[in-house]
């Protein structure tokens, strides 16, 4: 059988043009090398080199074996190379589950500086789990889920990595725009626009809507965000967001972040990883760089109607 061996043997006594110099690359003794030579031509069933003098000539077989050995020997070395990328956590690929409709525009943020500093690991997004992530995760189809919601499971860890406001978003000529904060039965009048997840995972319902027995006026869903906010400033109703979002959009669509209640609605993003997996550098790498990410809290300040003003990202 054919061996890796014998293909650096090949190469290298063809290379320093000596027994004496291969076995010493090869880390060998010449008496061990020259057993080795014995032995591939014995495996073989061929002469592979042919003796003149203190030199060897090699034969059509060990032509056709040193051609071989230039071509597989380089893919092979290159192979452990990348497994102890893999091994010390520099090379992969980090493929990244979305559990947060809005948070596609905050992920870019992430990835494009994490793309330059790591040019050895590909990222994929998957957007396809509105809120299977934790299912995903230990079926090993993502590495890192994006959630504002962690399920605590064990085996599973959930850092957190900003924290933000959710708000109300308004039209800048509604008569809510401008006030500091908005009460829940104030909402029975409107129409409130949101994404497509259930409404027992909707925080404007769970956190702020139900525990006060109130409901919209009406309820619509919207996949998109840009046709969402385009839906607000035309008057056709209200939607909640996180507010740095609603900052993100602020010189595209003229609307204005409301505080939902007095206190506002506290929230953070979470990055979700299998805990055998959090000691791996490129993934570790990631996470530090979302924190980093600029949303950095700051208090909601309601815009004035018809101004044109800067919004903001994040409360608490």
């Amino acid at each position: 059988m054919l061996e890796r061996i014998h293909l650096a043997v090949v190469r290298e006594i063809e290379r320093t043009g000596s027994m004496t110099a291969a076995a010493d690359v090869l880390f060998l003794t010449q008496s061990a090398l020259s057993h080795t030579v014995k032995k591939i031509e014995q495996q073989l069933g061929t002469p592979v080199w042919t003796r003149e003098g203190r030199s060897l000539r090699l034969t059509q077989a060990g032509d056709y074996l040193l051609a071989l050995a230039n071509r597989v020997l380089p893919q092979l070395e290159h192979a452990e190379q990348v497994i102890q990328q893999y091994a010390r956590g520099q090379r992969g690929a980090l493929r990244i589950g979305m559990e947060c409709h809005p948070c596609y525009q905050w992920l870019l943020k992430v990835v494009s500086p994490y793309l330059a500093e790591w040019p050895d690991v590909d990222v994929d997004v998957k957007q396809k789990f509105q809120f299977g992530g934790i299912g995903a995760l230990f079926a090993y189809e993502i590495d890192l889920l994006v959630t504002p919601d962690p399920l605590r499971r064990p085996g599973l860890l959930f850092e957190p990595v900003f924290d933000y406001e959710q708000v109300l978003v308004v039209a800048r000529d509604h008569a809510l725009a401008g006030q500091s904060f908005v009460t829940p039965q104030r909402l029975s009048e409107e129409v409130l626009i949101t994404y497509p997840v259930e409404i027992e995972r909707l925080d404007i319902y769970n956190q702020f809507l139900l525990p006060a027995g109130c409901m919209p006026k009406k309820h619509k869903v919207i996949e998109t965000t840009d046709i969402m906010l385009q839906m607000v400033e035309s008057g056709r109703g209200v939607a909640a967001l996180p507010g740095w979002l609603v900052e993100e959009y602020a010189d595209k669509v003229a609307v204005s972040p409301v505080r939902l209640g007095r206190r506002g609605i506290a929230k953070q993003i979470f990055l979700g990883m299998r805990e055998s997996d959090a000691g791996i550098d490129f993934l570790k790498a990631f996470v530090q760089l979302a924190r980093e990410s600029d949303w950095q809290a700051r208090p909601v300040k309601p815009g004035r109607k018809g101004a044109r003003t800067r919004t903001v990202r994040q409360a608490v």
